[in-house]
């Protein structure tokens, strides 16, 4: 069992107080992603915006941002995450903040580009975005068809589409991977976006599960890119594109199994609260459900650890993620069938869950994309047998 420091615990009590606040708000979100903006005073929402932190909150300094507790900011982000989602994991992804591109800012942005970038969030709630994935490639790099056109004086032209990026029609600024146009793996560099400036296009994606976070196609047509936006450039070619991608999945998997056992707790958590006193089998079933997140959970928290002592560590990020997102549809799908039929129609928050639970499955990588990643960590003997 793996103990807490006690500033970190902390942090646990702090946002386990502020989810309830989040499912107050959760279902009509879920039919209004645009509902957000009436969300924007809540303390956890005004947390993940960056602007609220508690006064008597053991950081590594006193500003908004400037932790966490410990250096240990990827199980800071687990705790965060697994109390948030158990909340609702759709308000907490729809969120203002740095998100995923300020993950990528501290692997590969210099301290201007984050001055630029938290300067613009510091300023009232604003949102950003991660763009990687493209229509019928997904986020593989070699196939990545996106193209930064140098024009001679260090700044580039953006061209390409990208998909399923949340929060990019909020987004006042984005992070986009593309290739040097005429170069092959190593030229794909990440750049910032200014979401405002004249040939970026956002249009958001209807879904089924995550509706507040907004899935959007974003469209790039001649988008200028100074070159003080392009991150990465005081590092070798080599750190620029593939690892700075792994570097930044392996502190954010540990998040998404975070979240996928928020979303199991919420459902766990209503069939004790709604079915009452379970007996014989289903006390069973209830019990060894509430066994497996908390498995699951200490998996997760191995995951974080390792990586926030080794960044590269990502293997058990990866068996994490796998197993806390099948397990989150397990839980949520089993959940309804304490209720009997009908159940997903007489609590829309259990058939929420479901379809959320379903989404969280596809973020930084499906189940056989980490399984292939934990085969490759026991191949080379990265990850332990035992």
């Amino acid at each position: 069992m793996i103990t807490l420091p006690g500033s970190l615990a902390t942090t646990q009590q702090y946002v386990r107080r502020w989810a309830d606040d989040l499912r107050a708000g959760a279902l009509e979100l879920d039919r209004d992603p645009d509902a957000i903006h009436r969300y924007l005073d809540l303390p956890a929402v005004r947390f993940l915006a960056g602007h609220e932190v508690p006064p008597d909150w053991d950081r590594a300094g006193p500003e908004a941002g400037s932790g966490p507790a410990h250096g240990l900011a990827t199980l800071e982000r687990v705790l965060v995450s697994e109390e948030l989602a158990r909340g609702d994991a759709g308000m907490m992804l729809a969120s203002p903040g740095a998100s995923m591109c300020g993950v990528l800012l501290s692997v590969l942005g210099s301290q201007e580009q984050r001055d630029w970038v938290y300067g613009i969030l510091a300023e009232r709630p604003r949102w950003t975005c991660f763009a990687l994935t493209e229509p019928e490639r997904g986020s593989a790099i070699g196939e990545m068809t996106s193209t930064l056109t140098p024009t001679g004086d260090g700044s580039y032209v953006l061209d390409g589409e990208k998909r399923y990026v949340g929060n990019a029609a909020r987004a006042d600024v984005g992070a986009v991977f593309a290739r040097v146009a005429g170069t092959e793996r190593l030229g794909v560099l990440a750049v910032l976006v200014d979401t405002s400036d004249p040939g970026f296009r956002a249009e958001p994606l209807p879904t089924v599960g995550l509706r507040g976070v907004q899935l959007t196609r974003i469209t790039l047509d001649s988008v200028h890119v100074p070159a003080e936006r392009v991150l990465g450039a005081h590092l070798p070619a080599t750190r620029r594109g593939m690892w700075s991608i792994v570097a930044v999945f392996n502190q954010l998997r540990p998040s998404v199994a975070a979240i996928a056992l928020g979303i199991a707790r919420a459902a766990h958590e209503y069939v004790a609260e709604h079915r009452g006193r379970l007996r014989g089998a289903e006390r069973d079933l209830h019990e060894a459900l509430g066994q497996r997140i908390d498995a699951a959970r200490q998996l997760t928290y191995r995951a974080a650890l390792a990586v926030d002592a080794r960044p590269s560590a990502g293997h058990l990020a990866s068996a994490a993620k796998a197993r806390a997102c099948e397990l989150a549809e397990e839980v949520t799908l089993a959940a309804p069938g304490f209720f009997g039929p009908g159940a997903r129609v007489d609590h829309p928050l259990l058939d929420k869950l479901a379809r959320d639970a379903r989404g969280v499955e596809f973020m930084e990588g499906t189940r056989t994309i980490q399984k292939l990643n934990l085969f490759q960590g026991l191949h080379t003997g990265k990850v332990g047998r035992n």
